[in-house]
């Protein structure tokens, strides 16, 4: 029997240990750690090339994901050319390498090494928010460095929880969460007392709407120019302690020289309409994710869920 908590996963009614998955199944995952935590003792610039060249292997060997990759790059950025998508694609792929590697950074890097290369900017209107001693929700999306991004919010100093959706595996969500305490409290997302209890505590709440969760709690409005089921969720978080909402938005420099964490107020947030609120969430994502559109993580089917008469998009086209 499973069961997930705030601080870990309980494994048969104790917290889960690395010796809970020594057993064969196993095997491959730590095999893959092992490297990973290798892969990450090389120089910063050496772990990037790295990462890069993954991604290129994977963007070979991932067909499915290639091809949800590519329909979303066509149907987000139609002003490019067939030419300019299909190297946007291949980005998307080497990014999502480096992020892998950035993962590994993120949990075992010393973080004095990301001081100097880590530009904050607007964080004085964070400051400002959490003055008023009612939390803050830190609305972000699902860009490719995206557990490193969490280690440098910490290096401002700033207490910050953060929502997550409990992995499958349970090894994994084992890796992920301890990974995670390093810089943050993870939360599952479900668990709402220990979310408010958070907000009460003045702390910073990291949450990502930009993933499709289906129809349930949530309303079809425009993502780059076409609906998307968007949940309704972040409207409700308001409403739990009148927490204010602001947008961290994080990206890799195009010279690979370090990262930007920019803070952005919302305005007109809440509207009074949770659609309209939902509807302003995708414009302001979407204007974050323009700044490094090939860091954003596009191999989600973010319009897996399709609106009443209409077909999936996914299925409809044909993978390469």
């Amino acid at each position: 029997m499973l069961d997930f908590t705030a601080s870990g996963l309980i494994v048969d009614n104790k917290e889960a240990h690395w010796s809970d998955f020594l057993t064969p199944k196993y095997w491959p995952l730590w095999i893959s750690i092992g490297i990973l935590r290798l892969l990450c003792a090389l120089p910063y610039h050496w772990g990037l090339w790295v990462g890069k060249q993954l991604g290129r292997i994977l963007y070979r060997l991932m067909n499915g994901r290639r091809h949800v990759t590519t329909v979303n790059i066509q149907l987000c950025f139609p002003e490019l050319t067939p030419d300019e998508q299909r190297q946007r694609v291949k980005e998307v792929f080497e990014n999502n390498g480096i992020g892998l590697i950035e993962t590994g950074f993120s949990y075992w890097k010393n973080e004095n090494f990301f001081r100097s290369r880590t530009e904050f900017r607007n964080f004085d209107l964070l400051d400002r928010q959490l003055e008023k001693g009612n939390g803050v929700i830190l609305m972000g999306w699902h860009f490719s460095c995206l557990d490193l991004a969490g280690l440098l919010f910490s290096l401002h100093g700033k207490p910050c929880s953060t929502l997550y959706r409990q992995h499958d595996n349970p090894m994994l969500e084992w890796f992920f969460t301890n990974g995670r305490k390093r810089f943050s409290h993870p939360v599952e997302r479900q668990k709402t007392r220990q979310m408010l209890r958070a907000m009460r505590n003045n702390h910073c709440i990291w949450y990502a709407p930009d993933q499709d969760l289906g129809r349930k709690g949530t309303a079809f409005v425009p993502f780059f120019g076409h609906p998307a089921a968007t949940t309704l969720a972040t409207t409700k978080m308001h409403q739990l302690n009148g927490s204010p909402l602001v947008k961290l938005d994080c990206w890799r420099k195009e010279d690979n020289s370090g990262y930007i964490l920019e803070i952005t107020s919302i305005d007109n947030f809440p509207s009074g309409s949770e659609e309209e609120d939902a509807t302003l969430i995708n414009r302001v994502i979407e204007e974050g994710i323009r700044k490094a559109p090939e860091q954003y993580m596009w191999v989600h089917k973010r319009f897996k869920t399709a609106p009443p008469g209409e077909k999936n998009i996914y299925k409809a086209t044909k993978p390469d």
